[in-house]
């Protein structure tokens, strides 16, 4: 089996988590939570801070999810969050997506949240993903689109962000428009019943935009990103501070509103 060889863009900057755990079921994987049941086996992949992955565990309570990453230390994290909720019915583990230390079909449901635009072969991740789920299980991806991101007003630095992240993500061994991709991937990976479905965050409110706006600001001068761009030549630390400073100016205009994009598929086995 091959082995996760793309870096992860992000990191796990206090930047990063700050956006990974406002992340709910509710807002983040809508189109999977008619398909829960009680007593369900999910494995949840890239759990990241598991803030997803609690509302999973409360959902197909008494079932039980089973939570992955290829980082240890957010793992740590993803389980102190799931003792403050008293959650028993969740464990963890560390785990490479394009080869599951699972035996086959072990899950009724697979999970992963912005995990395919990170990894090097997303075909064979979801092949991993489809070989342990059951028969009548289901796969279920969502990954956002950030050539498909759009925002108001255009704010000089903006664009030159959006430019900056794909040439990194891609040079990390990623693919920052996933979303629009997963179709494909899933149809390559052999699934034939596919449900394909898309849905979106909109920051605009005063005390949203703030936020989003800030995470980006901070994001892209302190986290593993940031390092990342400078080492690989893509941007100057001039470069950054002008992107962070474009991103705490979008921020401030009140008319301010973005879109981040995320395709969706449900997979049945």
């Amino acid at each position: 089996m091959p082995k996760e060889t793309a870096v992860y863009t992000h990191g796990h900057h206090e930047s990063v988590l700050r956006s990974h755990q406002w992340r709910t079921a509710a807002n983040s994987a809508a189109y999977l939570i008619a398909e829960l049941r009680p007593g369900q086996a999910v494995l949840d992949v890239g759990c990241g801070p598991g803030t997803i992955t609690a509302d999973l565990a409360s959902l197909v309570a008494p079932g039980r999810v089973t939570a992955v990453d290829a980082s240890h230390d957010v793992l740590e994290r993803a389980a102190a969050n799931a003792a403050e909720r008293g959650l028993e019915n969740v464990e963890f583990a560390t785990a490479d997506v394009h080869a599951l230390d699972f035996p086959d079909d072990s899950f009724d449901v697979v999970h992963a949240h912005q995990v395919l635009q990170h990894v090097s072969d997303p075909v064979q991740a979801l092949r991993e993903m489809r070989r342990v789920c059951r028969p009548g299980g289901v796969v279920a991806a969502r990954d956002s689109d950030y050539a498909a991101m759009t925002w108001y007003p255009e704010v000089p630095g903006m664009h030159e962000w959006q430019e900056l992240y794909g040439r990194v993500a891609r040079a990390n061994g990623g693919e920052p428009d996933a979303g629009r991709r997963l179709l494909s991937w899933a149809r390559q990976a052999g699934f034939t019943d596919i449900t394909p479905t898309a849905g979106a965050w909109c920051f605009a409110t005063p005390e949203n935009r703030a936020w989003w706006s800030g995470l980006w600001a901070d994001r892209t001068i302190a986290s593993v990103y940031a390092e990342l761009a400078v080492a690989g030549g893509h941007a100057t630390a001039g470069q950054l501070t002008a992107i962070s400073e474009a991103w705490h100016a979008w921020g401030a205009e009140p008319d301010a509103w973005f879109m981040v994009p995320h395709g969706e598929v449900l997979c049945r086995v």
